[in-house]
């Protein structure tokens, strides 16, 4: 049975349960020390299914004593946990995830020569509360390696950004705010590339609204692309860049409507 753990969200008490060996300090301030920073990242993602399991991982080095998570924003006590075997890392479990444990988490962690820097922040998002979105490659998902592709996100629920994740990559992921296109749907264009035959390449996407962005839909289907033929050599993987947008491209129609709440409130 999990212990029972207290979180403060917006100035109020709730309990969640969390697994055993999860424990509750005080809230200290930890001074940045010189140490190298943890990595942190999320199983099985960052976009978690409302009330299903996620677990955040933070990494350090191996003489860390213990490991502290904090959620921004929060008044809550400290999370610890001592590390797991060989000593380099700790977990920590969140059984049921909802609207009030998502949000922007960081860890620290302790060796004999203090505390380290914090960690980048990673953002665990909650979805399942809209109808999906559709995701597209264009021109197509079929092309050589070395070859560039740009994926298309939309819908017609009136989303202000959308989000695409590939499979397999704990790194953040990449985040655009939609366009308008002259159908009325909803858009965002995410280039990808080069692509290389000796990754795979699986993507989905979520739309979220700009005054809930931690709350998204339903993920869109699986998109997959295929590559083919061979890696030049010296191509490295690239991820998809939000910083350049592309032309406007013709409207991928859209999934049939249906209700737009997927989620029940019990």
């Amino acid at each position: 049975m999990g212990m029972r753990a207290l979180l403060r969200i917006h100035g109020q008490i709730s309990h969640r349960d969390f697994l055993p060996g999860l424990s509750v300090g005080p809230r200290t301030q930890v001074q940045a020390g010189t140490l190298p920073k943890p990595s942190i990242w999320a199983e099985p993602s960052s976009m978690i299914l409302w009330r299903s399991p996620v677990t955040i991982w933070c990494q350090g080095t191996l003489k860390a004593q213990e490991f502290r998570v904090d959620r921004e924003g929060s008044t809550a006590p400290w999370y610890t946990m001592k590390p797991l075997e060989p000593g380099d890392k700790a977990k920590f479990p969140i059984t049921h995830m909802t609207e009030h444990t998502a949000g922007r988490y960081r860890c620290y962690y302790q060796s004999p020569a203090g505390w380290s820097e914090s960690s980048d922040p990673l953002e665990l998002v909650v979805t399942g509360f809209y109808r999906k979105p559709y995701l597209s490659a264009l021109p197509r998902p079929v092309m050589t390696s070395g070859g560039n592709v740009t994926l298309l996100c939309g819908s017609q629920e009136g989303f202000s950004r959308f989000i695409l994740t590939k499979e397999g990559e704990h790194s953040p992921p990449w985040t655009l705010d939609s366009q308008q296109h002259r159908s009325g749907d909803s858009q965002a264009l995410f280039p990808v590339g080069p692509v290389t035959s000796s990754h795979k390449w699986t993507f989905t996407c979520y739309g979220c609204y700009r005054n809930s962005p931690q709350t998204c839909s339903h993920p869109s289907d699986v998109l997959e692309l295929l590559v083919t033929g061979k890696e030049p050599a010296g191509l490295e993987q690239l991820t998809p860049s939000a910083r350049h947008k592309t032309r406007q491209t013709p409207r991928v129609p859209p999934t049939p409507r249906t209700t737009q709440w997927g989620i029940s409130s019990g």
